[in-house]
């Protein structure tokens, strides 16, 4: 039975504070938990390992006599013997009844041949504390389409074969990040569950583009409404609503309509604008009245 390095196996030195041994032994339990390595033999092995490390140095009376023996470890009986007889009315040292104060939940077989010399079959026998890890946060994309955002909608997503139900708030956006808590993975020991992370994809395949909650686009007119004046029907996200052109609107113009926009995440009844660019189309296959009249007009403009 070769000799264990347990500072060695939790990263610390033997001058290693108590929070110092707590901060590494959780840190590398963690890692190495067989619920987030499942069928890792090696993960197994090394979370045995530094638990054991931990059983010893996190205990201080474990490790005073791990410091005080661990290289004469063979001898460690004989040296507490000869302790034992000095001591009057044959009073029995600490480690005689020393239970296991445990950074895991142990049964016997899982300590080393090591430990049991050192310490003996009942300081694994007992059953000690057991540290907590919160469990593994849970990721996901969740693929929809603009118009599925543009009212609250509730949806059941199923992750790791789990049907959670989700309210969708109105005016979620391309990528966004939202995080539930506690329904990620459980935790171990009494730990807290993870929590679960979904990032929205977004696809838009409607005529409009979305900046946040503004909507942008672009309506064609022919040039005579552009000239004189006159009414146009548009469409909105929701639905059609008649503007009037100004006589004489320019290639290019821009409109505003208010509130015709998306709506703003987490504002019930708030909704950004609509922008809509005019793009007035010029006529084609002109008569010969339509090209006379035209050079009349061009003639009064000169």
């Amino acid at each position: 039975m070769d000799y264990i390095d347990y500072y060695k196996i939790l990263g610390v030195p033997k001058n290693a504070t108590e929070a110092e041994i707590k901060k590494a032994y959780r840190k590398l339990a963690r890692k190495h938990h067989p619920d987030l390595n499942p069928n890792d033999k090696e993960s197994e092995h090394k979370f045995k390992a530094v638990n054991e490390a931990n059983e010893v140095l996190s205990h201080p009376e474990n490790r005073k006599k791990y410091d005080e023996y661990g290289k004469d470890w063979k001898h460690a009986e004989q040296f507490e013997q000869a302790k034992r007889q000095r001591r009057p009315n044959g009073q029995q040292s600490g480690f005689g009844g020393f239970e296991g104060n445990s950074g895991g939940d142990f049964s016997g077989g899982d300590f080393s041949s090591f430990f049991e010399s050192m310490f003996g079959s009942r300081a694994s026998s007992g059953r000690g504390r057991t540290a907590a890890f919160r469990g593994q946060d849970f990721n996901a994309e969740l693929h929809l389409n603009l118009k599925d955002v543009y009212e609250t909608h509730k949806r059941v997503l199923t992750v790791n074969g789990n049907n959670i139900r989700l309210t969708i708030p109105a005016g979620v956006e391309n990528g966004q990040v939202i995080k539930i808590k506690g329904k990620g993975g459980e935790g171990t020991h009494g730990g807290p569950n993870g929590d679960l992370i979904i990032q929205f994809t977004i696809a838009n395949h409607t005529k409009f583009k979305r900046d946040g909650a503004n909507l942008y686009s672009t309506e064609t007119i022919d040039l005579y409404t552009a000239l004189l004046g006159g009414d146009v029907t548009v469409n909105t996200f929701d639905g059609k609503v008649k503007l009037k052109v100004k006589p004489e609107t320019q290639n290019g113009t821009k409109v505003k309509l208010k509130g015709k926009g998306f709506p703003i995440y987490k504002k019930e009844g708030h909704y950004g604008d609509l922008y809509i660019t005019y793009e007035v189309k010029m006529p084609t296959n002109l008569s010969s009245k339509e090209k006379e009249l035209f050079n009349e007009l061009k003639n009064l403009n000169s």
